[in-house]
């Protein structure tokens, strides 16, 4: 199905990343921009409403049929757990609490996680903050698909696969490309979230649990909250690696969209990035963007030019890594 793709490797390149020398230079142009940094006040009252909704939803579906909780799961669990996902994202960067409080951080990810199905909120932490210290950098960067995917998702119908098991992909790709030892948070995650979904089981049902993790998987591959997977760093002009989004898809995932701000400046909220765009508007709008994240997953399927590919990829210049997954490109502000 499709035209095969014309790329057969992705497009290495030889010059560091981008956001850094941008991030000086705004700095330096617009000091006001640090008083955008913090974190999101509201960003806790989300978590708990999601969770809230959720438990709901699964509880009253505890009976149900099997056709309408995959219709469910698809449709509300899908579209909520995966806001609870970019919730993470924001959380990672420790913008829930602050800096000051890691561990307020952690328990809001963790408390989050009861939702999912899955115990990941930890171990996603650990990798994202490998992807942007150490971005497009082969070998370092989690985010890149492998050689396998590129090869073997070439054509219309393979992407389309490929799209459906993102879920997979980007949990199992770290443990390939990067492994690393499992860390007491992550046992602390496992052991919670196992007993939180027997709960689940035991005062609702199975279905319900089925709802929340079904609800995950789909929500996390192809479905129209999915699209910033591929819209944020798939290489759509030559020569940008990173892309934002501009569109009404924001209001509901903390304006995940603003991904070029955001690696720019890891350490504003979500909730600031407008502003931070607005300030310093000269930098961000000559630069490519994206006004539609269903019509990225539609072009990434159907456009012969796109593909696992087709990402931006540089040698690593930092083999004095020591496995260790610290704030870096927090730290630096």
């Amino acid at each position: 199905m499709g035209g095969q793709v014309s790329r057969s490797d992705f497009e290495w390149v030889y010059t560091d990343e981008p956001h850094a020398t941008r991030r000086r230079e705004i700095m330096t142009k617009y000091p006001q921009v640090k008083k955008l940094m913090g974190h999101d006040p509201n960003l806790k009252y989300w978590v708990f409403t999601m969770v809230a909704v959720q438990l709901t939803i699964a509880y009253m579906l505890k009976d149900a049929s099997w056709p309408l909780i995959l219709l469910t799961a698809y449709v509300i669990g899908g579209t909520i757990n995966h806001i609870m996902l970019v919730a993470w994202h924001e959380i990672c960067h420790n913008l829930a609490f602050g800096h000051a409080r890691p561990r307020a951080n952690k328990a809001l990810g963790i408390f989050g996680n009861v939702i999912i199905g899955f115990p990941a909120s930890i171990s996603f932490k650990k990798y994202h903050l490998e992807h942007h210290k150490f971005q497009a950098q082969d070998g370092f960067d989690p985010d890149l698909p492998t050689v396998f995917e590129g090869q073997f998702f070439c054509n219309s119908l393979g992407k389309a696969l490929w799209v459906f098991l993102l879920p997979a992909f980007y949990s199992l790709r770290p443990l390939v490309v990067r492994p690393k030892p499992i860390t007491d948070y992550e046992v602390i995650n496992l052991v919670l979230v196992g007993i939180a979904d027997a709960l689940i089981v035991y005062f609702m049902s199975y279905k319900s649990l089925f709802y929340l993790a079904i609800g995950t998987l789909l929500g996390l591959g192809l479905h129209p909250m999915a699209s910033h997977f591929i819209a944020e760093h798939y290489m759509f002009i030559k020569g940008h690696e990173t892309y934002s989004y501009y569109g009404p898809m924001n209001a509901f995932t903390f304006n995940l969209g603003y991904h070029m701000e955001h690696h720019d400046f890891p350490n504003i909220p979500g909730c600031n990035l407008p502003k931070l765009k607005e300030i310093a508007k000269e930098y961000y709008d000559p630069l490519p963007s994206h006004s539609s994240w269903p019509k990225v997953i539609w072009d990434f399927i159907t456009d012969p030019a796109i593909g696992p590919y087709c990402r931006m990829k540089r040698r690593s210049n930092r083999a004095r890594d020591n496995g260790s997954c610290d704030d870096d490109p927090d730290k630096d502000m």
